[in-house]
């Protein structure tokens, strides 16, 4: 890491900066929001999480095991304005991590990805303007708008071209939140997620990512499955997602922009395996691509996110082995809130 990088990182993570700092975080008791509201009361901020507790999407109370007290927590559902109003009133900070992730499910429902993924981004924004026009959003999109990479590494001038509803709506969501910071000066910054894994991810099926299904195999003991197997990925740890997140609340100079998010480096899904075989001493078969998921396949996907390095100083942390132990160690403890 850069000099630059740990500076920017070391700064994020201040106490000082956080300390008594109002904060608001839609998806809280999900995978990322948990995790980065963990770190963030433990730098003293006014926490206050929102989750809508929809079984199919994530939201775990145990995430927040050991921080009652500490952390509010609103059950509440971003689609509902009026809770959402009364909510986002006071906050400095909103991160804005509340979504459907399931690829599969958004073609499947398409009307529930597009009133989550999109309208109710598009509420959110306008509660924001009308009640707390000074409050600073961080958005979690997603590499999922840019499709099928038509070059690689894919940068942010890539097209955008998604292979599903739920991309399509991603798409929507960020372009609302670049308009409003544009328009009305709503400041919002936008980072594009990729393959983000680590503890308190959701395990019980692949809603969430495929990494999750992995690891509940390894920990039950049985063989896991790599759907074709030389697709390039990268991946993000947790705790290097919420840096980014922390840096994208407390720098200026990133808002009205959107950004890529990637890893510490790229990896063939067998690679990938073979990691997370190797530090759980687990197993794995290849196996042809289902049907259904190929034909929302994107083949080989890394991100070049060269622009949020320069733009911020921020870097990954965790290397890919590191974080699957973390991950690994974790569910062998807690698999069976998770299930």
């Amino acid at each position: 890491m850069t000099d630059a990088a740990s500076i920017a990182q070391r700064t994020a993570t201040d106490t000082a900066g956080w300390s008594g700092r109002r904060v608001l975080i839609t998806g809280g008791l999900g995978f990322i929001g948990s995790t980065l509201a963990r770190r963030l009361v433990r730098l003293g901020a006014d926490v206050l999480v929102v989750d809508s507790m929809v079984p199919d999407y994530g939201g775990n109370l145990f995430n927040l095991d050991g921080c009652e007290g500490l952390i509010r927590t609103n059950i509440s559902d971003i689609r509902d304005p009026y809770s959402m109003g009364h909510l986002v009133g006071d906050r400095e900070l909103v991160f804005n991590l509340a979504g459907q992730t399931s690829h599969l499910d958004s073609m499947h429902d398409p009307f529930t990805d597009l009133a989550i993924n999109c309208t109710a981004q598009l509420s959110l924004l306008e509660i924001c303007r009308k009640h707390n026009p000074g409050v600073k959003i961080v958005f979690a999109s997603t590499r999922q708008i840019y499709g099928r990479p038509q070059y690689l590494p894919v940068d942010e001038r890539h097209p955008l071209n998604p292979v599903d509803v739920n991309g399509i709506n991603k798409i929507a969501g960020e372009s609302y939140h670049m308009l409003y910071n544009q328009v009305y000066g709503l400041r919002s910054t936008v980072l594009r997620l990729t393959n983000t894994y680590g503890p308190r991810m959701r395990v019980k099926d692949a809603r969430q990512t495929f990494l999750g299904v992995w690891i509940r195999a390894v920990i039950e003991g049985r063989s896991f499955e790599v759907w074709g197997g030389e697709q390039l990925r990268d991946f993000t740890y947790v705790d290097d997602a919420v840096d980014a997140l922390m840096i994208a609340a407390i720098n200026d100079s990133l808002d009205g922009k959107a950004f890529n998010l990637g890893g510490d480096s790229v990896v063939s899904l067998r690679q990938a395996a073979e990691t997370l075989a190797r530090v759980s001493g687990g197993s794995f078969g290849i196996h042809e691509f289902p049907a259904e998921r190929k034909r929302i396949d994107i083949g080989d996907y890394y991100g070049d996110d060269t622009a949020f390095r320069a733009a911020s100083g921020w870097a990954p942390r965790v290397l890919l082995e590191e974080g699957l132990c973390r991950t690994v160690e974790f569910y062998r403890r807690h698999l069976d809130h998770y299930l």
